[in-house]
């Protein structure tokens, strides 16, 4: 009886810091969200489209905000696409000059507005990032990854979002 009772408060003192639903105090879906294109700022085709994509979709299946697609939110998101990067993660056993395997990283500077008062609740620089194995065509491996290093984007500024204290 004494190890039940001891792991049940063990089990309950674990639980102790979850809590369900939003973390920032705001009712689940009493605020409307906007996410808008970002500027792209970069040579690479079609992220704006790909990150926003991304970024709804994670707003929707966080549910602390309403996505709102036809006017403006409560709060507007807009952002920039300031860079692409691609870092060498690994080479070739025979030849260490060429590179196998690499990290594809995107850049944004995002900013969310609360549109009543106009007051900048979020305003930070947030990279999302995704492996990528280095073949014959890397335009076709990039474009391949860019849902995912997108998404990864979107998970970073949606955590932001979600459990800002603002």
């Amino acid at each position: 009886m004494a190890v039940a009772s001891g792991l049940a408060a063990l089990l309950l003192a674990g639980c102790a810091g979850y809590q369900v639903g939003p973390v920032n105090g705001i009712p689940a879906g009493s605020r409307a969200v906007t996410v808008n294109l970002f500027r792209n700022e970069t040579f690479e085709p079609r992220l704006p489209e790909a990150i926003a994509f991304a970024l709804r979709r994670k707003l929707q299946q966080d549910g602390t905000f309403r996505l709102e697609t036809q006017s403006a939110g409560d709060v507007v998101v807009n952002g920039v696409i300031t860079g692409v990067h691609r870092m060498p993660l690994s080479f070739d056993a025979k030849d260490i000059l060429t590179t196998r395997d690499y990290d594809l990283t995107i850049v944004a500077e995002v900013t969310a507005v609360d549109r009543v008062t106009g007051k900048e609740i979020l305003h930070k620089t947030f990279q999302g990032r995704t492996p990528i194995r280095a073949t014959p065509n890397r335009d076709a491996a990039e474009r391949q990854s860019q849902p995912n290093v997108a998404d990864d984007l979107a998970k970073n500024i949606a955590a932001a979002l979600t459990e800002g204290s603002w």
